[in-house]
């Protein structure tokens, strides 16, 4: 398959698709899954996918983050066809074998600190391991979360999740002694109030209506964020923030866990995105892109924090050798080819376009992010920010031939970071063309 602009056979979808969308709806969905729109992917090579109807489309979520050096990158797959002929499996956390070894030691020589690896499967798996580590570390039971964060479905973590109310709606109790406060969320500012003016009132809500009226700072065991707030619609703190909560902090002895299982890997311009403000976490949770395309996620624990007495916690099928193998070959690929540099390079390209076409075309209330992270918000109007039906706008850019998904009151941009440019300037045609057609929808024309 070549990576040629998106060629639509049949307008999407076709009867292929609406085939296995049929079958698939009495087998997998019991819980009604919210599919974005009816495309069966049935191949792919690079930043272009293909379906069951021989329609190809540009991959504008990397299979939602996890392939970011595209589909069957051919060094990716020969190392999964060499080790998978040797041996598939063989539980790390019970047995020893070399893969397992080899990452953990790659990776501590990228990591801003040295520390030790708990290797598990999904991004939920290692922020669980990464919220029991630190509670047994500082001995401590609360923690503090960020409303409009995302940490995955478990019990655990969703006490933390709360990107929409259908993720809790019908599990209560969760998880005790979990307290969120707002995300720095400056588009659309919980406190109703405007940066910088505000001087940073997000940090110091934490400490003078959170830490001295109802939560006692000596039992915190941890603030667990994400550096950009991905699933929310990749929100961007304001650079002063994270140094701020550091400082707070450390000055009650709190630890820093660092989710990145979505923007991390290379994917903001450093391989880890608080990276880009010199803080160095306690914990940092990996997930997604750092498999390759196979299932792995990392927590990786400052090594003297690290104190979980054997048999604490384990996994069966984490760190498996396979996956380690991809892996080790995802981080040759993403340094020998200086994808992280290329990260930051095309998304500034992309975002100086967006920032155009903002004061182009009234339904964008923002643009933001980082490397290729980007969000677009579309508005109805600029003064009220009631947005526009993003999945309905999704579909739109399926049926021309771009794979995207929302997030928050937004869509998202993170296609591969080896995508090529001319197919990122396609998409990005394709999207204006998109954007102009739903602008006239609400405004009659351009701005």
């Amino acid at each position: 398959m070549d990576q040629n602009a998106p060629k639509i056979v049949v307008p999407p979808p076709g009867p292929e698709a609406l085939k296995w969308v049929q079958r698939d709806s009495k087998l997998m969905a019991p819980y009604n899954r919210p599919y974005y729109y009816p495309v069966v992917i049935a191949g792919g090579e690079g930043s272009v996918v293909e379906d069951v109807d021989g329609n190809k489309y540009i991959d504008w979520n990397s299979g939602l983050g996890v392939l970011s050096v595209g589909q069957s990158n051919p060094r990716i797959v020969k190392a999964i066809t060499e080790k998978a002929k040797k041996f598939l499996h063989y539980s790390y956390t019970d047995f020893r074998y070399r893969e397992a070894v080899l990452l953990g030691e790659r990776l501590n020589k990228i990591m801003p600190m040295q520390c030790k690896y708990f290797f598990a499967s999904g991004g939920t798996e290692a922020n669980e391991a990464a919220l029991k580590i630190a509670k047994h570390s500082s001995k401590n039971q609360l923690f503090i979360g960020f409303i409009d964060s995302f940490h995955g479905r478990t019990f655990g973590t969703m006490s933390f999740s709360s990107t929409s109310p259908v993720q809790r709606q019908g599990f209560h109790p969760l998880m005790p002694g979990v307290v969120l406060v707002p995300y720095p969320y400056c588009y659309r500012c919980p406190y109703k109030l405007k940066y910088p003016d505000c001087d940073l009132w997000c940090v110091d809500f934490i400490d003078e209506w959170v830490l001295k009226k109802f939560v006692p700072p000596e039992e915190v065991s941890g603030f667990f964020f994400e550096p950009i707030a991905g699933e929310a619609g990749y929100i961007v703190p304001p650079p002063e923030f994270f140094p701020k909560l550091q400082k707070l902090a450390r000055k009650y002895g709190i630890l820093l866990i660092d989710d990145e299982v979505q923007v991390g890997c290379g994917r903001t311009g450093k391989f880890l995105a608080l990276e880009h403000l010199n803080i160095v976490p306690d914990i940092v949770t990996l997930g997604k892109g750092i498999g390759g395309g196979l299932p792995l996620s990392v927590a990786a624990v400052q090594s003297d924090i690290m104190d979980l007495p054997a048999g604490a916690h384990c996994t069966t099928t984490g760190g498996n050798p396979v996956s380690c193998a991809a892996s080790l070959a995802f981080l040759d690929i993403l340094y020998e080819e200086k994808l992280i540099e290329r990260a930051e390079e095309l998304g500034n390209y992309t975002l100086k376009i967006l920032s155009e076409m903002k004061e182009k075309y009234e339904i964008i209330g923002d643009v933001r992010g980082k490397g290729l992270a980007i969000c677009i918000e579309l508005v109805k109007d600029r003064e009220t920010k009631e947005p526009i039906d993003t999945r309905d706008f999704c579909e739109k850019m399926y049926k021309k031939g771009v794979l995207m998904v929302t997030g928050g009151e937004g869509v998202r941009i993170f296609p591969p970071l080896n995508i090529p440019k001319d197919l990122m300037d396609t998409g990005i045609g394709i999207l204006e063309s998109t954007i102009a057609e739903v602008n006239r929808t609400y405004f009659g024309s351009g701005r």
